[in-house]
């Protein structure tokens, strides 16, 4: 992926690793294109950042991400690059159903199906394009377990093997595919994660993902270095020790 020149559609970017990315990467010269359910978030953007376009888009409703596509691609013929960046995370307690299920559900449906309706609604167009990116979003927890959200973990965990797997369906296309494993990142993604001091820095985060972008192109995982420790405890052979490390640092496990 070119770090600059790209027409970037970022759903789920009305706030956290979404919109400072799409902060960063218009200012690298990129034409942004942002999505979100909010309206009055998605105006505020607009207003506050000159440029950005915007578009109401719910991932985890198959007939908003279809008339936002269409919106899209009529205002941006160009469009080169989608980032699939919508995500939630939800601590569980998997004792009992009623602890769990409704939660599990709207996980997996926003983490993996959204993602899914996503790349489908944009896949041909991006075909299309001489040179196009799909970027994913998985997580260090994709790779190492934390006990206090399994279908969050397991949900990273399907992006993660999506991404390795369209990677090779797609290698006969312009289409490349790039994951993005983030650490903990001090948003709002948990309670109190923001200002949590196991989680890195925002804006630490997004310059050193920028960084990576634009001094290796070709990369088909992001990983900044916080999540290294996660990413390969297993081929280390240190797995068990990361999640232990993990879950006795995790301010929700029990």
């Amino acid at each position: 992926m070119n770090i600059s020149g790209n027409t970037i559609f970022i759903p789920g970017a009305t706030s956290g690793i979404g919109l400072a990315l799409a902060v960063e990467l218009q200012a690298k010269g990129n034409k942004i294109i942002v999505g979100g359910r909010r309206t009055e978030l998605l105006d505020r953007i607009a207003a506050e950042h000159s440029g950005i376009d915007t578009v109401r888009i719910d991932t985890t409703d198959a007939a908003s991400i279809e008339a936002a596509a269409k919106e899209v691609l009529a205002k941006h013929p160009r469009l080169n690059v989608l980032v699939a960046m919508a995500g939630i995370m939800k601590i569980e307690d998997w004792h009992k159903p009623e602890q769990f299920l409704a939660s599990a559900e709207s996980v997996i449906m926003t983490n993996v199906l959204g993602p899914v309706r996503l790349i489908a609604a944009f896949i041909e167009h991006l075909q299309a394009q001489p040179d196009a990116t799909i970027v994913t979003v998985s997580s260090g927890l994709a790779f190492a377990p934390l006990k206090a959200t399994p279908s969050y973990n397991a949900s990273k965990a399907a992006i993660h093997m999506l991404s390795e797997s369209i990677r090779l369906q797609l290698a006969d296309t312009s289409v490349k595919i790039v994951e993005l494993e983030p650490p903990a990142v001090r948003t709002s993604l948990l309670p109190g994660q923001e200002s949590s001091e196991w989680a890195m820095p925002l804006d630490a985060f997004v310059t050193e993902v920028v960084s990576l972008l634009e001094s290796q192109p070709g990369v088909k995982e992001i990983q900044v270095e916080n999540v290294k420790f996660l990413r390969y405890g297993e081929a280390r052979g240190d797995y068990d020790r990361v999640v232990a490390t993990l879950n006795a640092a995790d301010p929700h496990g029990n």
